[in-house]
């Protein structure tokens, strides 16, 4: 009997395979999305769910990517520790009742999963097809010989091991939390990730593109076949195709071609132009095969004096490094909540992401091809040495060259990629067996992509005795950065460092792989201890040095003992071409590693924009620099009853000054002082009206207003998007904002809002940003922080509305109509 919870899943595989035999002549390759419907448990170590017969009845029944952490309580109880950012992890299981067409016996059927978090394990009809510990790599399972069809069901069954933490430096998330699919090909086809494509040869008149392909014939005889490549532009037509007739041999075969792209458009950071590789295969003169490869066409390389250039021009770049996290999504995948990511951090002039410290959702990597982002693809965070009790260093002497192998070859045709990193900050760095394991990965990647240079972030490569001299210093190597390992040095820190690199390293460029580490909460600026957990202060400065009497200071002096202020290492950065660039951490705070600081906190001080998706205030100081658009941020707020005076700070630019006003009182115009990035006043705190007024030449460019407010009395709702798909998958983000009488956000609201939800869509998070909230991120209140919140709102599966309702003690009601079309 089949349950009716996985009658939509037959339909959709039914239908699909009829839309692929009638149209066989354009695609008999079918892939269907695995995500719906799964049953899912929680259990202890005893329970064995593989087999098919399983009563799995009481069973949750939910839709994959799924991370059962986010949903847990936060505790300083769990074994993750408030560096796995306080959730549970424990053993999961999911089961998937499917059937198959009997039209489809003789196909070859796979399964692909892009990442679960971890030790996974798979049976298909009780028959164990494998395991992959590595919670960030994707595979797939070839269930080919184990199928049933017709009316009897197939059971596939995952069981998922988190239990023995702390497994990791950071959030993790527990689960199948990136997507899952289902591929039906005819026999001979193009296997998973099988094109590999380059563009040796690339100038303004042609381009040219060499391709090898992997054909699978599982039989066991030779095939005669031909072998299609065409190459479409986006506008779907075809501007380069070739064809070779192959005799295919029992198992794997490579297939090279090479065409010419006659007048190419570049990929580049402002026009990410993208191709579409095309490979068909025809056995017998029918088509068995149609696949699919985005690619992009450019040239780029790392030059000693030069910097980055890219396509013949020099490019800055303006990284961040992302941990994998979504914030109140947890590490569930959502495509709009990356894209959502990657548009705030390009509205900062961001213009690479490294993907710290793990192979990223595929998904990532196909915006930052379709956005224009450069990329840093990084694969390990440790390799033999642990750096986590239960981490993956217990798995690498079985699993790092097949992990390696997987992870280059998945993403490899990626234009947006530029490097790729082999390692974070590896403890065998300063010892013996440190060159020899980077040699040996160096040498993995090499053979499956030649095209791009190898590096890994190091703590730093040199180690310097005297760390605050930046003329004289004594240097040790770490043994890593003198190595055949690495192609392009990777600094972690120690910026002092950076204006000595051509005479440490002669021979290899430059790439800041990771700087900063500066630590601030949005809208919090006291310094005092009784709220040092929302806003630290950096620990290596006596607490009043610049900070005399009852004053509000220091926002951009704050940062860890082993990292820089913003502006120090921008500074150094920018004024030197052969420093190719630098990648900040981190772009967004991240679930976990809360460092310097433990319970209560649960989650990072360290990103220029927090969990919720605000920016924080040194956000517009990176806008002053790296974009073209007219920036003056004034700060902080204006609401200090009890305090004497405030340091008040101004970004800006295309301006020579800023004139600051108290109340149409004239307190002066400040100008940046040699490599300085803001200006400051110390005003006296009276409560009114600032206004800052930034001039060219005398001519206004730019003036903010910042107010004293009153007390906080009404709730207004802004959507990033108020009109949405009606997939079931997209998403709404809505700013919550407490506010005065006169609609003026109050920055020191704290007020408990409570949401609900009507119509077509749900509330899937809850966040504000505060890495010290112990609410739930998966309940429908949370508390606003400097007079803000966020909700978000995910579609049906039907067109229509979505009514999201606000609502507050002692605040009006607020709603909002979101569109489901």
């Amino acid at each position: 009997m089949i349950k009716k919870r996985h009658t939509h899943f037959i339909i959709v595989v039914l239908i699909g395979f009829l839309m692929a035999s009638c149209h066989q002549a354009k695609s008999p390759r079918t892939i269907l999305s695995f995500n719906e419907d799964w049953s899912f448990s929680l259990a202890d170590s005893t329970l064995d769910a593989s087999n098919p017969s399983y009563d799995d009845a009481d069973w949750r029944v939910l839709d994959v990517p799924h991370d059962w952490s986010i949903e847990g309580e936060f505790s300083e109880d769990h074994p993750a520790t408030a560096g796995g950012g306080a959730l549970p992890g424990g053993i999961g299981w999911y089961r998937k009742s499917f059937q198959l067409d009997v039209s489809q016996k003789g196909k070859q059927v796979y399964v692909q999963f892009d990442g679960i978090y971890m030790d996974s394990e798979v049976w298909i009809n009780g028959t164990y097809l494998g395991k992959r510990p590595f919670g960030y790599i994707s595979f797939e399972y070839d269930l080919t010989p184990y199928l049933n069809f017709g009316s009897k069901e197939n059971v596939l069954a995952v069981k998922v091991n988190n239990a023995n933490q702390p497994n990791s430096r950071w959030y993790s998330g527990s689960g199948i939390y990136r997507n899952t699919r289902l591929v039906i090909t005819d026999a001979i086809h193009v296997t998973q990730w099988g094109t590999y494509v380059t563009t040796p040869e690339v100038t303004s008149e042609s381009a040219t593109v060499s391709l090898e392909t992997t054909v699978l014939n599982p039989g066991t005889q030779p095939a005669d076949a031909e072998v299609y490549t065409l190459i479409k532009n986006q506008k779907n037509q075809v501007v380069a195709n070739t064809m070779s007739s192959t005799k295919l041999v029992a198992g794997k075969n490579t297939v090279a071609h090479s065409v010419t792209i006659k007048s190419p458009e570049l990929w580049s950071i402002d026009s990410p132009h993208l191709y579409t590789v095309v490979t068909e295969i025809r056995t017998g003169g029918e088509l068995t095969d149609h696949y699919e490869t985005p690619m992009g066409v450019r040239t780029f390389t790392f030059d000693q004096k030069k910097g980055f250039i890219l396509n013949g021009e020099s490019v800055k770049i303006k990284g961040v490094c992302m941990h994998h996290d979504l914030g109140s999504l947890g590490s569930a995948i959502n495509t709009r909540a990356l894209e959502r990511q990657l548009e705030i951090l390009r509205g900062m002039g961001v213009n690479a992401i490294r993907t710290s410290h793990n192979p990223p959702a595929p998904e990532l990597l196909g915006l930052c091809d379709q956005m224009g982002f450069l990329v840093m693809d990084e694969s390990f965070d440790m390799w033999s040495l642990k750096k986590s009790p239960y981490d993956y260093a217990q798995y690498w002497d079985e699993w790092h060259k097949r992990d390696l192998e997987d992870f280059i070859q998945r993403d490899r045709n990626h234009p947006s990629i530029i490097m790729w990193s082999t390692g974070n900050e590896i403890l065998e760095q300063w010892g013996d067996q440190g060159p020899i394991i980077a040699k040996e990965l160096y040498d993995i990647v090499k053979a499956l992509d030649a095209t791009r240079p190898i590096t890994v972030g190091m703590n730093p490569p040199v180690n310097m005795t005297n760390a605050g001299v930046t003329t004289q210093f004594e240097v040790n190597y770490n043994s890593i950065s003198k190595s055949d390992g690495i192609d392009v040095i990777g600094y972690n820190y120690a910026h002092q460092t950076y204006p000595h690199h051509q005479a440490n390293f002669p021979d290899k460029p430059f790439i800041a792989t990771e700087t900063t580490s500066g630590l601030m909460t949005r809208g919090y600026y006291d310094t005092q201890s009784d709220t040092v957990k929302r806003w630290p202060i950096r620990w290596d400065i006596p607490f009043d040095q610049g900070n005399p009497g009852n004053t509000v200071s220091a926002y951009d002096q704050v940062s860890a003992p082993w990292g820089s202020t913003h502006e120090e290492t921008w500074q150094v950065i920018k004024n030197d071409p052969s420093l190719s660039g630098m990648f900040i951490w981190t772009g967004f705070d991240y679930i976990g590693e809360p460092t310097p600081y433990t319970w209560p906190s649960r989650s990072s001080y360290f990103g220029v924009i927090d969990l919720a998706g605000f920016p924080k205030d040194v956000y517009y100081m990176y806008q002053s620099e790296w974009t073209d658009q007219d920036v003056l941020h004034v700060y902080p707020h204006w609401n200090w009853t009890g305090r004497d005076s405030v340091d008040v700070w101004a970004y800006y630019n295309h301006a020579d000054e800023v004139e600051l006003f108290l109340d149409g009182k004239s307190l002066g115009t400040k100008s940046k002082e040699g490599e300085d990035l803001h200006v400051m006043w110390r005003v006296a705190y009276a409560p009114g009206q600032l206004k800052a007024v930034s001039r060219k030449g005398g001519q206004e460019v730019l003036t903010q207003v910042i107010e004293t407010t009153n007390e906080a009395s009404q709730i207004a709702l802004t959507a990033d998007r108020q009109t949405i798909t009606a997939d079931g998958k997209d998403l709404s983000f809505i700013t919550v904002e407490v506010q005065d009488d006169q609609g003026r956000t109050v920055p020191v609201a704290t007020d408990l809002i409570q949401f609900a939800v009507a119509g077509q869509g749900k509330i899937v998070g809850v966040d504000n940003g505060d890495p010290t909230s112990h609410l739930s991120m998966k309940g429908n209140k949370m508390r606003a922080m400097a007079g803000k919140c966020l909700v978000i709102v995910q579609s049906g599966k039907s067109a229509g509305q979505i009514t999201l309702t606000a609502s507050g003690e002692g605040l009006t009601t607020s709603s909002l109509v979101i569109e489901t079309k």
